[in-house]
């Protein structure tokens, strides 16, 4: 059966009458909402909602997008649709360590991500193989100092060949310039170890364990040009022990990694994540 539903994201100053506003438009399409979620934020005074919604025919989601603009210009509104049968296309950035890339490819070709990556991008061949596995393209673009500017332009001539909506950087080892962060502001993903600031570096796991840590993790954010300091989606932990090698808290970091990358990937392309300032709203 063919499904004509739609998701109505939006973040507005609060007041009342939002919703009854809300309602009442799909109300006049003959719309039935599938599910719906709100926020109110008692701090910030602004309102956040995800309407996911089914119409009897099938429009082109910028045509209501546009029909919707009376109301969000009544209040002051950041309002978006999404057709929720549309597949979010991903361009994958990775380096040598594979668990997150192989994670994502997985859980893509399995059906548990509704997306369709469209390449994969390193600076290293290490696993050109693995995307030829999955039939993905790869792109070995090596950078150097001297060369990262022209490797850059290179990775954004492919985003925008590709009509790419999300880029997810997949513990992808380079250090993105001012410039790429904003160009791809709001559709990055980057995902790092929770132990920033305290272990920088290549083997954050060995300093960790050499500090005898109980508890481990990794955050998915935004990427914006303060390094590790964009915009939250997700974070999980795991609890560790004294018995466990360096070896071992690498292993379990790298599960946690895939999943908190997978789950901030998965909530971004079904439309979950609403800016609140520095901060997200992320319904599930």
């Amino acid at each position: 059966m063919t499904m004509n539903d739609y998701i109505l994201t939006l973040s507005c100053p609060d007041r009342t009458g939002i919703v009854h506003r809300v309602s009442g438009w799909l109300l006049e399409r003959q719309g039935n909402i599938l599910d719906a979620q709100q926020f109110g934020d008692t701090e910030t005074k602004q309102f956040f909602l995800r309407v996911h919604f089914e119409l009897p025919e099938h429009q082109q989601a910028e045509e209501l997008e546009q029909q919707f603009q009376a109301i969000a210009q009544e209040f002051g509104m950041q309002a978006r649709v999404h057709d929720a049968q549309r597949k979010a296309r991903l361009l994958i950035l990775a380096s040598r360590q594979g668990h997150c890339l192989n994670d994502l490819l997985f859980r893509t070709h399995s059906g548990q991500l509704n997306v369709d990556v469209v390449g994969v991008v390193s600076n290293h061949n290490d696993h050109a193989g693995m995307a030829k596995a999955y039939d993905i393209p790869f792109h070995h673009f090596p950078v150097t100092p001297e060369t990262k500017r022209e490797q850059e332009e290179r990775i954004l001539a492919l985003v925008n060949e590709q009509q790419v909506d999300l880029v997810v950087l997949a513990r992808y080892m380079q250090i993105l310039s001012t410039e790429m962060c904003r160009a791809l502001s709001g559709r990055a993903i980057n995902i790092h170890h929770s132990f920033l600031p305290s272990f920088k570096g290549a083997k954050p796991y060995h300093q960790a364990h050499a500090r005898g840590v109980k508890i481990i993790g990794a955050t998915a954010h935004y990427v914006t040009s303060d390094l590790d300091e964009g915009p939250i989606i997700e974070q999980d932990i795991e609890r560790v022990n004294h018995n466990m090698s360096a070896k071992d808290l690498t292993q379990v970091g790298s599960d946690i990694e895939s999943l908190v990358l997978s789950r901030a990937v998965r909530s971004h392309v079904e439309h979950r994540i609403l800016l609140n300032g520095s901060r997200t709203v992320v319904f599930h």
